[in-house]
């Protein structure tokens, strides 16, 4: 079992700011890509940002500006920090662990954080 924890979800006023974090397993945070991806209700999950064991930095169009992806290696900890915050960010943000090699894909996810923009 591997168990990825999400926090700092909540609700957010339209051009603020928040960080999102995601800790996981030590074996997991030191060889598997770490993303984070999002959900608005009815539409389709989309990919926000990646980040490699070695730091190679993957934005989507959507968060690039905006959003910038980090790891905390002491804490085993991935990082969202979103700013400019728009209504449309609002849904439910995951945290994500991918590992491939080969033609084997190992893939983990966490339970989701909510985040809101409305004023």
């Amino acid at each position: 079992q591997v168990q990825l924890v999400e926090s700092g979800g909540g609700f957010l006023q339209p051009g603020g700011s928040q960080t999102l974090s995601c800790t996981a397993p030590p074996n997991i945070f030191s060889t598997y890509t770490m993303g984070w991806y999002r959900q608005a209700p009815g539409k389709q999950r989309e990919m926000v940002a990646r980040i490699t064991s070695t730091g190679r930095l993957i934005y989507s169009p959507i968060a690039r500006g905006r959003f910038t992806i980090s790891r905390d290696e002491a804490k085993n900890t991935v990082h969202l920090q979103m700013t400019s915050l728009r209504p449309e960010d609002t849904a439910v943000y995951y945290c994500n662990a991918a590992f491939q090699h080969d033609l084997e894909d190992y893939e983990y996810w966490g339970q989701g954080t909510q985040v809101t923009v409305s004023s």
